[in-house]
């Protein structure tokens, strides 16, 4: 096939274009849709792939054709074809059942049959600007930005001085000077005789040899030292 792009399929191939010894003879019983199966069909030479589809006559007209308004050119060029405006619709607001309430209680109504005869009487509708207001959208500033905000530009001058660094050590030392001030606050835990012991133990008691109870407290009747000075030394001495 001559030329680098693929071109488009061509229409199913007939028997009567098929030619004495080109690809697609066929002897015998020869059917059309022998030509128009693409797993029997082979392709020709230098020739693009025909397409296997029934398709329409050349006579046919692909589209959809609408006989009343389709005139081709001249009905595009000659008429106009504008759609009359319609007329607006006055809509019917609802009732306004807060304000007619408030007349019939005012007027000294109290059942609902009285209620019912104050409606018919006195059919008080909505105003339109209320209603719109409570149906319609709020209105938008013209200069608002839809979706996420676009998020600052990296501070480069704080992250090579450490900027960050210090503002957390500074945090840190805050939260640290606070739970102490806070623990101090708590005051001091009441201490028992058993933390009281524990600071502060009992002294030990000297061992003393076994006396008999009643020379315990019996003073001696013979002093053989002529002072007490004596008496000392000579103590001092032994001991």
């Amino acid at each position: 096939m001559a030329g680098g792009g693929a071109a488009p399929p061509r229409r199913p191939l007939s028997l009567a274009e098929v030619e004495p010894g080109s690809e697609n003879e066929r002897f015998g019983v020869a059917r059309d849709s022998m030509l128009r199966n693409p797993l029997i069909l082979k392709a020709e030479l230098g020739k693009p792939q025909r397409n296997c589809y029934t398709l329409p006559g050349f006579d046919f007209s692909y589209g959809l054709y609408i006989h009343r308004t389709d005139g081709g050119v001249p009905e595009a060029i000659g008429h106009w074809n504008t759609v009359k405006p319609r007329t607006a619709l006055v809509q019917k607001m609802p009732r306004d059942f807060i304000t007619m309430n408030r007349g019939a209680l005012k007027a000294g109504y109290t059942t609902a049959h009285e209620f019912n005869l104050y409606y018919k009487a006195k059919d008080i509708r909505r105003k339109d600007d209320e209603y719109n207001r409570l149906k319609c959208p709020p209105k938008v500033p013209a200069d608002l930005t839809y979706g996420i905000s676009t998020r600052p530009c990296t501070p480069f001058f704080d992250l090579l001085q450490h900027r960050y660094k210090e503002l957390w050590m500074e945090q840190q030392r805050a939260l640290t000077a606070a739970q102490r001030v806070e623990k101090k606050k708590k005051g001091k835990v009441c201490e028992t005789r058993t933390t009281f012991l524990r600071k502060h133990p009992l002294p030990a008691k000297e061992e003393s040899f076994w006396h008999l109870p009643r020379l315990e407290k019996v003073g001696p009747h013979l002093s053989t030292f002529p002072d007490r000075d004596a008496r000392k030394k000579a103590f001092s001495a032994s001991h």
